[in-house]
Formats: structure tokens, sequence, C-alpha cells
């Protein structure tokens, strides 16, 4: 059997190991020594790269710069642009006052009891609008207390309602604001005394065609009627109950469900009201209720505060009293982005109108002082007789 002797001593074998191992070492970091230098010229190129152009396009930058200062017209031109770039800011912060006309219709009560303004300051620098306005409460039928009339003027504050939306046609596209005809030659809202409020559309109009869900042009015959040599379609702003209302939907035939959905028809959809029907009695003519959420004065009567009420003479000798009130309004009543905006009454008298008719009837003079020894003023006699 053939035997191996070690000859080599212990020691001289450990000192190979370890010389081994210090080449191996060695080894490693000459490869990592050498991959550190590659790198740090590559990273040297991309650096000089992007330095390279950096300076390129600061060249370009700095020509296009000098270009543009040379521009006479410059400062107009960054003007108007910033000026574009802030009109939907602008447009959703603008605020309607003549409004302000259709909001006193609907609080002034008119008739034999009324109430006319002799002075009013709007004023729109708080975060809700507010009337200052100083009036006179006239009582034209007995018993001729001018107190009750505005007592009942200031209670009624809390029954005020608003309504706005959009006006669609029977596919339920919104149709433009200047494409509806909401008011007569006079000024006066369209009005059927049976049937209710009501616009026209103007068909014809540029803009104005009626189109179908997928956007076309929709070629289908609408119910039209001329209105001053306008193509024009009755839009009902109040629902037709009794006409469109069925149990089941029929296709192409106007319907309104009892929770309200209207379909079908021309129609006008509000943000503030919904209509909902009850038939538990009669199938054939339910009951119909209008739930009304948007406050015209969202703190009713704590929405207005009377003050300085006193006795004053108008014009031929008639005694009204005089006040002066301030009153705090919604402002979503005024926002420039609600359209079609209703003041609604809370006797339901609705008005949509800035005519001069209605607007004259709403101001008048300012009552005179009573005078010493004015015994019809002192004992606080109105025009009518009664006290």
């Amino acid at each position: 059997m053939a035997r191996e002797i070690n000859l080599v001593p212990d020691i001289k074998e450990e000192m190979i190991k370890t010389l081994k191992l210090r080449n191996f070492i060695f080894f490693l970091c000459i490869a990592v020594a050498s991959a550190s230098v590659g790198l740090t010229i590559l990273f040297g190129l991309i650096v000089g790269g992007q330095q390279l152009a950096l300076d390129s396009k600061k060249a370009t930058i700095d020509n296009l710069s000098s270009k543009l200062n040379s521009y006479s017209d410059l400062n107009e031109v960054l003007t108007i642009k910033d000026q574009l770039g802030n009109i939907s800011t602008l447009t959703g912060n603008k605020k309607v006052l003549s409004r302000t006309f259709n909001i006193l219709s609907a609080f002034l009560p008119t008739g034999a009891d009324k109430i006319t303004i002799s002075e009013l300051n709007v004023d729109f620098s708080k975060e809700q609008p507010t009337f200052n306005f100083d009036a006179q409460a006239d009582a034209g039928s007995e018993p001729y207390i001018d107190y009750n009339v505005l007592d009942s003027f200031k209670k009624s504050m809390q029954y005020m309602r608003y309504d706005y939306g959009n006006y669609v046609d029977k596919n339920g596209n919104n149709i433009p604001a200047y494409c509806m005809i909401e008011t007569g030659e006079d000024g006066a809202i369209l009005n059927d005394s049976s049937k209710g409020i009501y616009a026209y559309w103007n068909i014809e109009g540029e803009g104005c065609r009626p189109k179908t869900e997928d956007g076309k042009e929709d070629k289908t015959n609408y119910a039209t009627e001329d209105y001053n040599g306008n193509k024009v379609v009755r839009i009902w702003r109040t629902p037709q109950y009794s006409d469109w209302y069925k149990e089941t939907e029929k296709q192409g035939e106007p319907y309104m469900s009892l929770d309200g959905t209207i379909k079908n028809v021309e129609h006008f959809n509000s943000a503030c009201t919904t209509y909902t029907g009850d038939n538990s009695k009669d199938s054939s003519k339910p009951k119909w209720t209008e739930n009304n959420e948007c406050l015209l004065v969202p703190g009713g009567t704590e929405g207005i505060s009377i003050r300085d009420s006193s006795n004053g003479l108008i014009e031929g000798g008639g005694l009204v009293l005089r006040f002066s009130a301030t009153i705090l309004i919604s402002p979503e009543a005024y926002d420039f982005d609600n359209h079609h905006m209703l003041a609604i009454a809370p006797s339901g008298r609705r008005n949509v109108t800035d005519s001069y008719v209605q607007i004259q009837a709403m101001f008048g003079k300012r009552a005179s002082d009573c005078e010493d020894g004015d015994t019809t003023c002192n004992n606080k006699t109105n025009a009518g007789g009664g006290n």
C-alpha cells in the first residue's frame, strides 16, 4: 500500500494559506478600485453632458428672453393673459345685482296693504348680501292699522324661498340660458292663469338647436309656435301634472312619476324644488306636493331687524308708518352661475322680472315728519280713517 508523507512543516502550510488569502484580497481591491474609477469616469461624462445641455438651454432661454423683453406690448399681453386665466374665478364670484328687484317684488306686499321703499342700499361686503332700506307701511284696508302690515312683513320672512335651475329639452340636455325668453315685451313674466309659469325656447337661435342624447342634432319635430317672428317652443316651469302623470312610462310621450321624475318632454330642472304625488285615494288624480328647501332669508324672522319706526305723512296728507330695516339674503340667490333665479313669496306669488312698471311701484317718496299740532298725525290715524 502506498503511503504519503507530508514533508512540509505546519507553519509553512499556514504561511501558504495566508499568502493565497492576501493575493485574493489584493485582487478584490484592484477590481473594486477599477470599477470605482470606471463609475467615476461614467458619472463625469454624464455630469459633463448635462452641464453642456444646460448651458445650451440657458443660451437659448437668454436669447428668447432678450427677444421677448424687446417686445413693446409685453406688459399688456401679460395682463390680458392673467385676466383670461382668472375668468372662471371671476365668473364664479360674480353677483347679479339686478335680481334685487326680483327679490323685492316677492318681499313687498301689494294690494290694499302695501310697503314702498324710499331708500335702498345693497351690501355685498359681508358673507351674506344685506338689504338696508327705509320704507313706509300703509294699511289701505280696514282696520287701517299700519303696524299690522309691518308685522306681517316681518313674519313672512321665514316663508320666503328662491328657486333656480336649468331648462332642458325632451332628451334631458340643458338649454343655454341665452336661448330662453322668460318675459314679455312689457317685462312681465310669461304666465298662464290656469297652468302656471312658462318660458319660450328660441329653437332656431344660434347654438339653440335641440340635440340627441349623443350630442347630435335632434331632427324630431317639436311643437312650435310663433313669438315676435321667432319659432319657439313653450316650456312649462311648473309641471303639468294632469298632462304628464302616467302610472307607466310610454315611449315618446310626456311622463311624470309620483316621485317627480319627468321624461320625454321639455321642462325645468329645479335645483331647489322637488315634486311628489300621492295617489292613495284617487289613482287618476294624485295629490301633488312641492317641497322647496332654498330659504331666501336663511335666518327667517331672525334675518330681519326693524328699527326707527314712526308715523309719517305721504303726499295728500295720508298717514303711514315709516321704518328702517335690515334683511340678510342667501348669497346663492345672487350667484351668476345659478341660472333662471326665481323669488317665491309666501302666498305663492312668483316674479322673475325687472320690468319698469313693477320696479316703479316698489319705490316712493319718503314720508315727511309729523308737524307739531297735526292732530291726525299725533292721533296715529291712518289715511283710511283707522288707528
